[in-house]
């Protein structure tokens, strides 16, 4: 026979979390050119909860957008991607990722060249290495092309400045103009065959 007594805190928990809460939030980091457009890509993912602009990769402490776009510092444009592991997966994620970069390009990527737009995986575990060196060997194989982008160990993820954080809502007239300016989306359908987000 179950006993379906609560008491104190037990009671608390359950009344706050709900039926079907989510799990603890994990967090990726990826690079994949203009963080602008990498940032809506990924929060369209569906148990993705926030996306975050930001700088990782690089020898400068705390570095600023004028640095890292100076191509001085080392650092990757990169988004920092929280999301539920019950509702989307790591897999998933690099699928998502994949499907928004030019993955061939080792200058940079659409019409941003340099090292700080080069794409990236950043991985924070051994299992996300593993799970990213068999996602580009796939494509690889898949295509017969060579896939240049890296596959680098989590360092330290520097948020962007406030007002590049959801710039693609906050600004979003100059956000499209330069994401069709700079052929973006004729590309990714140009590689992938679909039109990306």
């Amino acid at each position: 026979m179950r006993v379906g007594i609560l008491t104190g805190m037990a009671a608390l928990v359950l009344a706050t979390a709900g039926p079907g809460s989510a799990a603890t939030p994990e967090k990726a980091v990826f690079a994949g050119g203009c963080f602008w457009c990498m940032e809506e890509a990924f929060e369209k993912v569906e148990g993705v909860s926030a996306v975050v602009s930001g700088y990782e990769g690089g020898s400068v402490d705390n570095p600023t957008y004028e640095q890292v776009s100076s191509g001085g510092t080392g650092h990757y444009e990169v988004v920092e991607v929280e999301y539920d592991p019950d509702v989307v997966s790591y897999e998933q994620l690099l699928d998502a990722f994949w499907r928004n970069i030019d993955p061939y390009d080792d200058r940079g990527q659409f019409c941003d060249k340099g090292s700080q737009y080069l794409s990236a995986v950043f991985y924070g575990s051994d299992e996300e290495r593993q799970l990213a060196e068999a996602s580009k060997a796939k494509i690889a194989e898949e295509t017969g092309m060579p896939v240049v982008t890296a596959v680098l160990a989590d360092t330290t993820f520097y948020p962007a400045e406030e007002y590049h954080q959801d710039y693609y809502h906050t600004n979003e007239a100059r956000y499209k103009y330069y994401k069709f300016a700079c052929g973006r989306a004729q590309r990714l359908e140009e590689i992938w065959g679909e039109p990306a987000a």
